[in-house]
């Protein structure tokens, strides 16, 4: 059993663990000791007090001092003196969401695809949730850590008090893109982020090498973003964002925003899919994270046509749980209207009359626009 902290022996040990695990790389952040001046908790601060989380009020929350339990990893966690960052590449051999694509399909986010296969390998996969798969990965890593040192250590995938990105870019799996997301030269960016909070400290001759910016001039992502929620670079207003639009935000999506969404029903990888470090990603299939062949480019009459039950069926212990069947279907009214297809009307007239306000105004806003868009060809 090791004492002290982190030296550079330890942090090569622990790749090797992260590896083993099933992670593609690994790394370990230093924790800034409370009160510390951080230029990252002083943007996350000047985040919030803007506005930019919207409804993602867990964000939001503070200690009983009014300090931002994420823009400080003691504030919430007082022992901690690093953190474990381990990244998976979810990337899979299927086309990207900027492809031309089927009439009347939507689109789901790559990460949002994940199976799991429980029977033959001609059944079909099981919804899963990459929060359960890695977090099964993380416990192996925490189990060995462990063994090898006298510690304290706490888990997370996407569900603590911490800004994962910024200790990622600090513990070196990648630099903090102009699209806001952690991009590795390797493996670009399509990364799942996990992480153990440890008691160790980092000892000061071992600090992981900060990987360099490599985005240099480009500013595809920012030119690409439908909603200009990219407002500059490494800059998102998460109110304007379409992954938030269709996950996050529980009411009426904002009608600026509807046409701009274009067909995207649960998320969006459009920031991703332009970016060149992404044209070199590798793809990895691990089991919990197999792309489930329906979520891809999936019709939006078979997503339209949906009960609580098939719902349930469809999406339990996936991350399509989440957003729930009625803000699903007010996504997908918001599709149907910006694909111009009259077929959809009978669907839209049925929703409009529905006891949902939400999905109700989003038909019948969707029914005009394809009326608007017949009588635009018309007049042609």
């Amino acid at each position: 059993m090791h004492t002290g902290g982190w030296t550079t022996e330890a942090i090569q040990w622990l790749r090797a663990r992260t590896l083993e695990a099933g992670f593609d790389l690994g790394g370990v952040a230093s924790v800034a000791r409370r009160g510390d001046s951080q230029p990252s908790a002083r943007r996350f601060l000047d985040w919030i007090e803007a506005g930019s989380a919207g409804e993602m009020e867990y964000l939001k929350r503070r200690d009983e001092n009014g300090i931002l339990l994420r823009s400080d990893v003691q504030a919430a966690i007082p022992w901690a003196r690093s953190v474990v960052v381990c990244a998976a590449n979810y990337n899979a051999a299927a086309p990207l969401s900027i492809d031309p694509a089927p009439a009347g399909t939507g689109w789901v986010a790559r990460y949002a695809w994940s199976g799991k296969r429980e029977g033959d390998i001609d059944e079909a996969l099981k919804p899963s949730d990459y929060h359960d798969a890695l977090l099964s990965r993380l416990r192996r890593v925490e189990s060995a850590l462990k063994e090898y040192f006298a510690c304290e250590t706490r888990c997370y995938v996407d569900t603590g008090p911490i800004v994962e990105r910024t200790l990622a870019e600090t513990a070196g799996i990648g630099w903090i893109g102009k699209n806001t997301c952690v991009i590795n030269e390797r493996l670009g960016s399509w990364l799942l982020l996990a992480v153990i909070v440890t008691s160790l400290p980092v000892l000061e001759s071992s600090g992981a090498q900060i990987a360099a910016d490599r985005c240099g001039s480009c500013t595809r992502c920012i030119d690409a973003c439908p909603t200009g929620a990219l407002v500059a670079p490494r800059q998102m207003d998460a109110t304007r964002c379409i992954a938030y639009l269709t996950i996050e935000k529980k009411t009426s999506i904002p009608e600026e925003f509807r046409e701009p969404m274009g067909r995207q029903v649960f998320g969006c990888d459009i920031c991703q899919d332009v970016c060149p470090w992404n044209r070199r990603a590798p793809v990895t299939l691990r089991e919990g994270m197999l792309p489930r062949p329906e979520l891809v480019n999936p019709a939006l009459d078979w997503l339209a046509s949906l009960d609580e039950p098939a719902f349930r069926r469809f999406f339990r212990g996936s991350p399509l749980e989440r957003t729930r069947r009625k803000r699903l279907h007010r996504n997908v009214a918001v599709a149907m209207g910006n694909s111009g297809e009259e077929r959809y009307l009978p669907q839209l007239e049925t929703w409009s009359a529905s006891d949902d306000p939400f999905i109700a105004e989003t038909a019948q806003w969707a029914s005009r626009r394809i009326r608007g868009q017949r009588t635009q060809r018309s007049e042609m």
